[in-house]
Parts: C-alpha cells; structure tokens; sequence
C-alpha cells in the first residue's frame, strides 16, 4: 500500500471511495464527497491524501483549517476520512490517519479536531476534553488532539466547505 498526496487524477476515485465508505452510515447524510469537493474548490484542502493499493484509490483523508473561539492559530480539521467497505479493518484507516498527522506535525500545526467515533480516534490520541466544543455536537464526539502542548479552549468551526450538500 502506498499513502501519497492526491493529484487531480485521483479526484472522481475519492468521490467514489467516499460516497461507498459513508453510503451506510446511518450518521452520516452522504454529502462528504460534496464536502471534499468544496475544501478543494475554495483551497482550503490543506492535506488529501490517498491509499492505493495495486494502482486503485481505496481510501482518503483530509485535513483543513478550522478556527477556534479562544483565537487559537494553526489548528485543522480532520475529516471526511474513508476506506471502500470491502478493505476496511485492513489498517488501511490507520495508515492515513498516522500518515496525515506526521505531515500536520512537519507542517507546524499546533493540534487537531475532529468529530466521530471516540472509539476509533482514541486509539490515535484524540480525546474529549470540556474546553472545546463544537455547537450542535454532543461533547464526547469532539474529540482534540494537542501537539506540543499546545492547548485550544472554545468552540471550533470548520471551514464552511463543511455545509456542502451537492
């Protein structure tokens, strides 16, 4: 398997993988293809990075800047990640998520946010902590990971790419 940065080549693959990883996903109301579409429209896609495996996409994660009410600089989103469903509990997740924080880290970035499964992203470092929150979410899903100490507190807002819906 080989993680690498998407090209404009890989954009109807991700659209693909994204649309079949969240087709079933009673959370989920199928718009994260629209959303990865509308991070790179607006240049706001700051790392999309995809798996491929004997030449085909079948995974994607990305990352981009989210603001912070306490003004809190350099944090950034996580999400949509996916993984086709016949190849997911492969590591293939694992390997992007891994992948997608050490270049967030090389970038400089003081942590990351997202929103999903504790279950999952814990395993990775991300946690629920009182002092951040994300309006409509119940706290335990906005999940926070510091690097370097860096600490966040208030309420954070994704890129407006986030509302997508076509």
């Amino acid at each position: 398997m080989i993680i690498r940065d998407e090209t404009g080549s890989d954009i109807s693959a991700i659209a693909d993988v994204t649309q079949a990883a969240f087709a079933n996903l009673a959370i989920s109301n199928q718009t994260e293809q629209f959303i990865i579409n509308a991070l790179r429209a607006a240049d706001a896609l700051t790392i999309s990075l995809v798996a491929e495996l004997d030449g085909d996409v079948v995974g994607h994660i990305a990352f981009s800047p989210v603001t912070i009410s306490d003004g809190s600089q350099n944090w950034y989103g996580l999400g949509p990640i996916s993984v086709l469903p016949q190849r997911q509990r492969q590591g293939i997740g694992s390997a992007l998520m891994h992948s997608g924080l050490a270049r967030l880290k090389a970038r400089g970035a003081h942590g990351c946010v997202l929103v999903g499964d504790p279950g999952y992203y814990e395993r990775f470092g991300f946690k629920s902590v009182p002092e951040v929150t994300h309006e409509g979410v119940p706290q335990q899903y906005v999940l926070v990971l510091p690097f370097d100490g860096h600490k966040a507190q208030g309420v954070v807002a994704f890129h407006p790419g986030f509302s997508a819906t076509s």
